[in-house]
Order: C-alpha cells, then sequence, then structure tokens
C-alpha cells in the first residue's frame, strides 16, 4: 500500500467540506476522484499533500504519517499538479521544469549532469522540449500546463496528484497527457490520482474510481461499480451510461440529457 486516507473529515470556517473520508491507494494504480462543483475534490488532493491540515483523520504515504515529515521530504515522494498555474515572472520553459529537482538538491547544490537528463527527458515526454528556451508566460495555456506536468515528472515521485490537469488542453493533448500519466504508472509503478469533473476521460484511463457527493464517499472501487447509471443520475444529475469500447479496451461514458 503506498498511500492510506483515514477518516478525513475537513471544515471551512465550520461549514464540511468533507466527513470521514477513507480510502486506499496500491503502486501502480491510477485513481480518479470524481465529482461535481463543491464537493470537497480539490479540497481533499490539497490534504493529501499536506497544503491544508483535516480537522480529523490521517494521511499514510509508503507507512508515513505526512503530518510528521517535512514538505521536502513529502515532496520526494509526491509531485502535484495544480488546477491553476499562474506564473507571473519570464522563467523559461526549462528553467520551469527544473524546479522539479529542487527536492533532491541540497541548498545551494548546482544540478548535475543526471538532473539535466531527467529534466530534458520530461520535456520530451511531455512534447515541450522545442520550448525549452521561451519564457513561460509567452507559451499558450495548453503549453503551460504540459511545462507544468513535465516539472512534476521531473521530481521523479512515486505519487502524482492532478487537479483537472487536461483543463486546458485541446483534444488530442488531453488524450496525450492521459496516455502518458496511464504508461508511467505500468512502466515505472508510479500512482496516479486525479481529480476531474471528466467522467468519460477519466473512466478511459483509471483504474479504479472514488465518486464524492454531499461532502462522503458515495461510491468507490472498479469504473464499472462506480458509473452506474443509477450514480451518474444521483450525483451528476444526469442520465448517462457506461460502455466498454472493444476496439480501444477501454470504458466510455455517454452522456444522453440533464436530468428532468
Amino acid at each position: 500500500m503506498i498511500m492510506e486516507i483515514d477518516d478525513v473529515s475537513f471544515d471551512y470556517a465550520g461549514k464540511p467540506v468533507l466527513d470521514s473520508v477513507r480510502f486506499r491507494v496500491r503502486k501502480g494504480e491510477v485513481l480518479g476522484i470524481l465529482g461535481p462543483n463543491g464537493s470537497g475534490k480539490t479540497t481533499l488532493l490539497k490534504i493529501m499533500n499536506r497544503n491544508l491540515s483535516p480537522k480529523t483523520g490521517s494521511i499514510m504515504v509508503e507507512d508515513m504519517d505526512i503530518a510528521k515529515i517535512t514538505k521536502r521530504e513529502i515532496a520526494q515522494s509526491m509531485a502535484v499538479v495544480p488546477q491553476g498555474s499562474e506564473i507571473n515572472f519570464a522563467f523559461t520553459v526549462a528553467d520551469i521544469v527544473l524546479m522539479g529537482r529542487m527536492p533532491s538538491l541540497d541548498r545551494f547544490q548546482m544540478e548535475s549532469d543526471d538532473d539535466l537528463r531527467i529534466v530534458w527527458n520530461a520535456m520530451q515526454r511531455t512534447k515541450v522540449d522545442h520550448l525549452a528556451d521561451r519564457p513561460i508566460n509567452q507559451v499558450s495555456g495548453g503549453e503551460r500546463q504540459r511545462a507544468i506536468i513535465a516539472r512534476a515528472l521531473a521530481q521523479v515521485p512515486r505519487i502524482i496528484l492532478m487537479d483537472e490537469p487536461t483543463l486546458h488542453l485541446d483534444v488530442n493533448h488531453q488524450l496525450e497527457v492521459l496516455y502518458l500519466v496511464h504508461g508511467l504508472s505500468r512502466e515505472q509503478g508510479l500512482t496516479v490520482i486525479i481529480v476531474s469533473h471528466d467522467l468519460s476521460l477519466v473512466a478511459r484511463y483509471c483504474d479504479k474510481m472514488i465518486l464524492i457527493h454531499d461532502h462522503a464517499i458515495e461510491a468507490a472501487g472498479k469504473v464499472e461499480d462506480v458509473l452506474t447509471e443509477e450514480n451518474m443520475r444521483k450525483v451528476f444529475n444526469i442520465e448517462a451510461h457506461l460502455d466498454y469500447d472493444e476496439r480501444i479496451g477501454r470504458h466510455v461514458v455517454s452522456v444522453i440529457r440533464p436530468c428532468r
């Protein structure tokens, strides 16, 4: 077991956001966390990375309580791809990706040839290597998002947390990014946790899912057990069904209409 979330609750100014959330994630799994806006998905992701502290409960990563280790130690195990990445300084794309090596370097230590190789490989995998010398604030939103994903990969993490990773990407890059992280989970045992509202994309690439509704887990398990017509109707207020597409060997969600 690489991560265990046990009885996590969280309030904003006394208003419940998460209530007794518990689940486990295994090495190499791709887990999707889905739910409507305001259900607590992003808050849960921030708690898992210790950017927020839970009201109750604990987060264990590789048998370590993240409340008892340093942020640097967390960053050596976990990388985060946030939902929005505003960068106001004219760092180059290569500079941004190189920042992913910081948790592995001592203070004032220069990057080694091995660090630079890791950075270049991350840029090639996310197809931003041709933008290496471009200022990050002069590339498109999609290119910026791929650079942030490259930065996360440059950390060489065992877990990567992704908050709406395809939000600013066009269709082909959405598929490329999720195909990439799915491939890394298979090749390197990387554990990937994706928060998203895109049912079909997440269904296509995730091994397991958690469905959050009314601040608690409504359903958890395999894609076909979670994305039932009843659950999609209850949580998202839509008429939809899940199919298995033999051509691609993956699940696909077909949305029919909003519930009346």
